[in-house]
């Protein structure tokens, strides 16, 4: 492999199925983050950090709000397909510069919603590129544990 071939880090990709609409699956995924997104473990601000949200369009923001009112930027909606898929850049904490991709998709299956999350791009962090990828993968299933918990009890 020559010096100026990138490495191809896999993507990450968790699946999961909740006993909602597709509708109400979408809408509690994006709209109605701030009800079950973990907060105090998975932000910038920890324990500072009071809510977050999507705005709802292409080209929207996924923001953190910390408990005195100011504001973290974690991604920038890139795809707004209400109630199949979103699509987001991804960087909680970092610059522009270093944003992953997300996309969530939901599917109409018996019985409920499958939603697909994957989430790729960790070429953009350079040497730290494996270790975060390691780092989201049981990431993702805490904070996506959280929405399934809430999906159910809603």
């Amino acid at each position: 492999m020559s010096v100026l071939q990138e490495t191809k880090i896999e993507p990450l990709r968790k699946q999961l199925k909740v006993g909602l609409s597709q509708e109400q699956a979408f809408r509690l995924f994006a709209e109605g983050m701030h009800k079950w997104w973990p907060l105090p473990k998975h932000s910038v601000g920890g324990e500072q950090a009071e809510s977050c949200y999507f705005e709802g369009w292409v080209g929207g923001r996924i923001m953190e709000v910390l408990k005195d009112g100011s504001e973290s930027e974690w991604g920038k909606v890139l795809t707004w397909d209400p109630y199949q898929l979103v699509k987001f850049s991804w960087y909680p904490g970092q610059t522009a510069d270093t944003a992953q991709e997300v996309s969530v998709s939901f599917s109409e299956i018996d019985g409920g919603t499958l939603v697909d999350l994957v989430h790729v791009g960790w070429e953009t962090l350079g040497a730290r590129a494996q270790a975060t990828r390691a780092a989201y993968d049981d990431g993702w299933d805490l904070v996506l544990a959280k929405y399934v918990v809430y999906a159910a009890e809603g």
